[in-house]
């Protein structure tokens, strides 16, 4: 038996618990051997998009009528750009692991792709799962966003076949797809515990050393080759300590660039197209007798910047024979050793030199002075504010920064259009509206368990439900806040610790009433928006998203 199969095996039966806890009604699943192909997929999405268990268990769409697509993540947008990551999953009874993942999937797979990011046919029998996140990624095409899909083949067992592979190449997807397989072996790779990574690179030409208030600095150039077998050695491992997982190419303008600098005539300027890397460590020792081509030892390296170029010179790379890998083409490598203990240092220099491809900000704001009074202010209500990203799942009394901005920003502030569509700026444009310095932990703690009870019911949609429950939780939030407020008799701006224990009082007797009466009133709105004609939920996705029912709604 196949020992990575067997421990990937193992965690399954846990987490098929969890999803039978969840909820399987709605996505059909009462074979227990699908159920472990789904938690199969759970696990993939999970561990390879770093996501949440609740916001993993969203992606899901497996079922009945679900084209061959088992889950999809739509990613935030940037700069008019969308990522779509689909997963198909295959998962044997038998750990060997031989199996070769099936050519007649990745022939659904690729049929999915043409059909369903196509806005113009109708698509009566996807599942509502499926259904609701594929009319919102068409709805976006339709506004002019270039979509963009990576599509994860996932099994426990071998990628797919040669003719599988011809039949992708043949695809005529335009470069708007590309195709990866995962299996027990990544998985394993990805969820193992952090460990040091001690190791020597070699720097060509001379290079600058220098000591700056106490932290040793090396400044020299690296060969592509070099940072290929760095990273070939290495992995994920480098990248623990830096705040952005890998982009991907296709659709990704800076790795594009790189990429395509590597494999033209222009490669031998590489060095000075690229911004470069930036290391830390605990420590590293050369011989300072040498002139040049120094080899470095290094302890504990960490990328913190660049982790996108480096992952990009290995893809490119490794589509080459390594006899044809460009000798001529060097990167510029900053290594610091800093003192381990010094992590606000670290998140410092990391928050000054990522400037390439977006960053999530929620990491880089978790000192700030609001969100450290947040924590004190919440805890000192029974609550735990969860500043910081942490490997546990959330706890009923646990609330995340990420979710109490969306909350905040619903619920308070009135922009229910914000909350899922510009999730990048919660953390920075919009960073001082939602984290106001009058903002009490009071208010952060009722904004955030009134929008736990539609995002819930998003989640477990019921058969009785209209579907802009799907695409509406923000706004009947919004709904819900002004509600408990008329209860409470006074404003969002006397909430407080005084009147806090009632305000939950009302949220736990009069939650799903407040919940019932915003839908009913969303319902309202809508129909003074579109009269009596049937709303698509194209049109209901682009409507929530563009926030057209504010206005009506504060009306109602």
């Amino acid at each position: 038996m196949n020992v990575t199969a067997e421990i990937i095996d193992q965690r399954l039966t846990g987490i098929m618990d969890q999803i039978r806890e969840q909820d399987r009604e709605e996505l059909g699943i009462n074979d227990d051997t699908r159920l472990k192909s789904l938690s199969f997929v759970f696990l993939t999405v999970k561990t390879l998009l770093d996501l949440s268990d609740e916001e993993a268990f969203d992606c899901l769409t497996e079922g009945s009528g679900d084209f061959g697509v088992d889950a999809v993540h739509v990613s935030e947008e940037c700069d008019q750009e969308i990522n779509i990551t689909l997963f198909q999953g295959k998962y044997k009874q038998n750990l060997q692991a031989e199996s070769n993942f099936p050519e007649q999937d990745i022939s659904k797979l690729i049929r999915a792709i043409h059909v369903l990011f196509d806005p113009s046919p109708s698509l009566h029998y996807l599942n509502p799962r499926l259904a609701t996140k594929v009319e919102e990624i068409r709805s976006l095409i339709r506004d002019g966003y270039i979509t963009q899909a990576r599509v994860i083949a996932c099994n426990n067992g071998k990628p797919w076949n040669e003719a599988a592979e011809e039949e992708i190449r043949r695809s005529h997807l335009g470069g708007q797809a590309t195709f990866e397989h995962i299996n027990h072996d990544s998985l394993i790779a990805l969820m193992r515990a952090e460990k040091p990574v001690h190791d020597t690179i070699q720097f060509s030409g001379e290079a600058l050393t220098e000591d700056l208030n106490f932290i040793r600095v090396f400044i020299g150039r690296v060969s592509v080759r070099e940072i290929h077998n760095l990273i070939h050695r290495h992995g994920d491992r480098l990248l623990e300590r830096n705040i952005r997982r890998y982009l991907g190419m296709q659709g990704n303008r800076v790795n594009e660039a790189i990429r395509d600098t590597l494999l033209s005539d222009e490669k031998n300027n590489f060095y000075f197209f690229n911004n470069g890397i930036t290391l830390i460590c605990e420590k590293f020792v050369y011989n300072s007798l040498q002139r040049k081509d120094y080899p470095v030892t290094i302890d504990n390296l960490q990328i913190i910047n660049g982790g996108q170029t480096c992952i990009t010179i290995y893809k490119t790379l490794m589509q080459m024979s390594p006899d044809t890998f460009p000798d001529d083409a060097y990167v510029l490598v900053r290594l610091y050793q800093l003192p381990c203990e010094d992590d606000d240092l670290v998140r410092q220099i990391t928050y000054a030199t990522n400037s390439q491809n977006p960053v999530d900000l929620r990491y880089l704001r978790a000192n700030d002075t609001i969100q450290k009074r947040l924590e004190t202010d919440i805890e000192g209500l029974g609550y735990r504010y969860r500043r910081k990203r942490v490997d546990y799942s959330s706890k009923n009394l646990d609330i995340t920064s990420a979710a109490c901005a969306e909350a905040i920003l619903a619920v308070w502030r009135k922009r229910p259009n914000q909350v899922k569509f510009l999730i990048r700026e919660h953390f920075g444009k919009l960073y001082e509206i939602v984290f106001t310095d009058d903002l009490n932990g009071a208010q952060a703690i009722i904004a955030s368990l009134l929008y736990r009870i539609p995002e819930a019911r998003r989640r477990r949609i019921s058969p009785e439900d209209p579907p802009y429950v799907r695409y509406g939780s923000a706004f009947i939030a919004m709904m819900m806040g002004t509600y408990l407020l008329t209860d409470l008799d006074c404003n969002f701006q006397d909430l407080t610790h005084k009147n806090f224990e009632w305000a939950v009082l009302f949220i736990e007797q009069k939650g799903q009433e407040y919940l019932k009466q915003a839908i009913h009133s969303i319902g309202i709105a809508l129909e003074q928006l579109y009269g009596s004609q049937e709303v698509s939920l194209q049109q209901l996705s682009a409507t929530f998203r563009r926030g057209d029912l504010i206005e009506k709604l504060t009306l109602i």
